[in-house]
């Protein structure tokens, strides 16, 4: 417990069995309550290696896509009484050793979500991120802060902190199974009017960690460019979008478990 608040990290898991464990190891518990893996129908032995190093597992039959597996994630999370949820990729791209920062910033801080951000600290391209992607990075988000009126350096990170509140409140389940589901969840916090803080991320790439290709990262930015002009839209009275109804279906408290956990 942290300030008296539950925290864990939860980490959405496809083929990690190399970098789980020395991602594992650098996570702080003595302020982390609980870790949870959730493995998306790996094809090496990420589960094996879950429960070898003792986290909960659980485990999908079947691929349920990068967004499907946030949701299993957040869910179990929330089940388990966690007030502060960080989602940390296990391919060990993105530094556990910033989990006290982050917890501090929704715990002490003035914020609902954190984003770890590669571009504040300048060092994207220098960790190994492909010029092409950094390039896609700030025209995509330089035409998301227009549309949507915020100032963050970069959406597309996928080192993300949130409160309990946060998770409750938003209609996830209306949200894409695909890599889409991080920027609408991104549009429906801002839709909603929490705070975002951002904390500088130093990123590195290598054989390992997980990356889409070019065509799926063409896709996955049309995705962006579509979210926030349904954001635009929405908060103009023009039009609107499930994913930001105020009826919208919301996660489970109390999920079933997947089958194989």
């Amino acid at each position: 417990m942290f300030h008296n608040k539950k925290v864990v990290v939860v980490m959405p898991a496809y083929n990690a069995a190399k970098t789980l464990e020395r991602t594992v190891r650098e996570i702080p518990m003595d302020l982390v309550d609980e870790i949870i893996v959730t493995d998306d129908a790996s094809d090496d032995d990420t589960v094996v290696e879950a429960k070898r190093l003792g986290l909960r597992t659980l485990v999908h039959p079947q691929n349920r896509g990068y967004g499907g597996n946030q949701k299993t994630c957040y869910q179990e999370a929330l089940r388990i009484g966690a007030d502060v949820v960080v989602m940390l990729h296990p391919d060990y791209q993105y530094t556990p050793k910033l989990i006290p920062a982050i917890v501090g910033l929704l715990t002490d801080g003035p914020y609902d979500a954190v984003l770890g951000s590669r571009i504040l600290g300048g060092g994207a391209l220098r960790g190994g991120m492909p010029r092409y992607k950094y390039v896609a990075n700030r025209f995509l988000t330089a035409t998301q802060n227009l549309l949507s009126g915020a100032k963050l350096s970069e959406y597309h990170t996928g080192y993300r902190a949130f409160t309990r509140s946060v998770l409750e409140e938003l209609p996830l389940l209306e949200n894409s199974d695909d890599f889409v589901f991080d920027n609408q969840m991104l549009a429906q916090i801002l839709k909603c009017g929490y705070q975002i803080g951002e904390i500088s991320c130093p990123t590195a790439y290598f054989e390992e960690a997980s990356s889409i290709n070019f065509s799926r990262s063409v896709t996955y930015g049309i995705g962006v460019l579509g979210t926030s002009f349904q954001l635009f839209l929405h908060r103009k009275g023009i039009a609107s979008y499930d994913i930001f109804a105020d009826d919208g279906r919301r996660l489970k408290i109390e999920p079933q478990e997947p089958s194989g956990a």
